[in-house]
């Protein structure tokens, strides 16, 4: 069943319009951020990208309780029971975050169909990508993580979809380890992802890896 207007992600658009886009790139921000987080980024790749148009689409998540922040309500693609490893999560909400992206990647008449994100949206972009293989042209990981449990696996690769992992090594909040697990468990279920250390990076990105994100997003883009 298709979802209402009204029922749709709120977002952000930079870049070309939906009807012009050559590439869409679903980017979404971190826990507790908004779509604004990634704007400015978004609009250094689209002004780099021309004469080619792309366009990017920078959802806000809803405000959800999140435990492991004492039950605040805040933006968040699904709640965080507690910072194990992997994450332990609650697949219900995580649910409900997915089938709203898929809403977007649906209203996206663009060609070619990015799913990218940030700590929490860039596991959120691994976890509907993996699901979409057909729909999209590659999934970009910025800080993230896979989410998986015995009960929730990655699918099997159906081809050979590109995944980008990008990771500071001194990553506070996302250890490093976690990139690594990702890494693993994606070869492990038949995908060949790419990775790239940046040394001495915490929670959050630098210039090299924007250059690397236009770069990966250059060769995606056909």
């Amino acid at each position: 069943m298709a979802m209402k207007d009204s029922e749709m992600l709120p977002y952000l658009e930079i870049g070309a319009t939906k009807e012009d886009a050559e590439l869409c790139v679903i980017l979404m921000h971190g826990l507790g951020a908004d779509g604004h987080d990634f704007a400015d980024v978004a609009a250094m790749l689209c002004e780099a990208a021309q004469p080619k148009r792309w366009r990017f689409v920078l959802p806000h998540a809803s405000a959800i309780p999140v435990t492991i922040n004492m039950g605040m309500s805040m933006p968040a693609w699904y709640d965080i029971i507690s910072l194990s490893h992997p994450r332990n999560v609650n697949w219900d909400t995580v649910s409900t975050s997915q089938k709203k992206i898929e809403a977007l990647i649906a209203a996206e008449p663009a060609e070619r169909i990015i799913l990218a994100g940030f700590s929490q949206g860039a596991a959120m972009a691994l976890q509907v990508g993996l699901r979409h293989q057909s729909k999209i042209a590659g999934i970009l990981l910025m800080s993230g993580y896979l989410m998986e449990s015995e009960e929730h696996q990655p699918p099997a690769s159906q081809g050979t979809l590109p995944i980008a992992i990008l990771h500071g090594t001194a990553d506070e909040v996302v250890s490093f380890e976690a990139a690594e697990t990702a890494m693993q468990s994606l070869e492990k279920a038949g995908y060949k992802p790419t990775f790239k250390s940046y040394a001495g990076l915490g929670h959050s990105v630098n210039e090299e890896e924007v250059r690397d994100v236009l770069e990966w997003l250059e060769k995606s883009s056909g």
